[in-house]
Parts: C-alpha cells; sequence; structure tokens
C-alpha cells in the first residue's frame, strides 16, 4: 500500500498540481497586497477620501455588555475586485496558454513527411502503375 501511494504521489500530475497551488497561494498574496495597499487606497481617494476597510452599516452598536454587530462591505468589495484581478489573470493565462497549444497542434498536423514515407510513397505509386 505504502508503495502504492508512493507512485501515486511522485505522478507528474501530483505534483504539477501541488506546486501550481502554492503559486497560486503565493500570486493570491501579492493580488490582496495589490488590491489592499495600492488600489483601494487610490479608489478612496478618487471617490473623496473613503477609507474600504472602515465601510460598514452598524446593524446593532456596541453597548456595555455587547461587541458591535455590522456589516462590512468595505472588505467585501475588497475581496470583490481580488477575485475579479485573479480571474482575469488566470483567463489571460489559459488563453496564451490554448493559443500556444494550438500552434504545437497546427505544426504537427503540417508536418512534412519523412523520407521513408516519401520512398514509400514512391514505391506504392509505382506499384499502382503496373
Amino acid at each position: 500500500m505504502l508503495k502504492d501511494f508512493k507512485e501515486f504521489a511522485l505522478k507528474g500530475n501530483i505534483l504539477d498540481l501541488a506546486l501550481g497551488v502554492v503559486i497560486g497561494g503565493a500570486f493570491s498574496k501579492i493580488v490582496t497586497s495589490l488590491v489592499n495597499d495600492l488600489i483601494m487606497p487610490m479608489l478612496g481617494i478618487l471617490i473623496g477620501g473613503v477609507n474600504f476597510t472602515n465601510l460598514k452599516f452598524v446593524v446593532h452598536p456596541a453597548t456595555a455588555g455587547t461587541l458591535e454587530l455590522s456589516i462590512k462591505y468595505g472588505l467585501f468589495i475588497q475581496a470583490i475586485i481580488d477575485f475579479l484581478i485573479i480571474a482575469f489573470s488566470l483567463f489571460i493565462f489559459i488563453k496564451a496558454l490554448s493559443s500556444f497549444k494550438q500552434k504545437e497542434i497546427k505544426k504537427i498536423i503540417t508536418l512534412e513527411p519523412s523520407n521513408q514515407e516519401l520512398l514509400l510513397t514512391e514505391i506504392r505509386d509505382l506499384l499502382k502503375e503496373k
């Protein structure tokens, strides 16, 4: 059982998937920082000095014995922008990868026959003529 698991875990697809998850996590942190530290402050300045992390709808204000209950829609807007940037980046990456694969497929399809195939074709054509 351990041997079977080792074979499964060391297959190329599993390692590629693990690498993709690690890189995806790092990319997500970069995009989150981009949105939180660059895009949202600039957007806040453009719309009148609004800090999106403080945007919230207070459902129940804090009292002496309870905490404030609020809906933090500013953080939700930041998460949506994160998602849109990551989704657009993945779309561009997949589009480029697909284009590259199509070029490879066309290259494979349009390969010229080898010398051996050419000779066999000539022999076949000569045999047809006789």
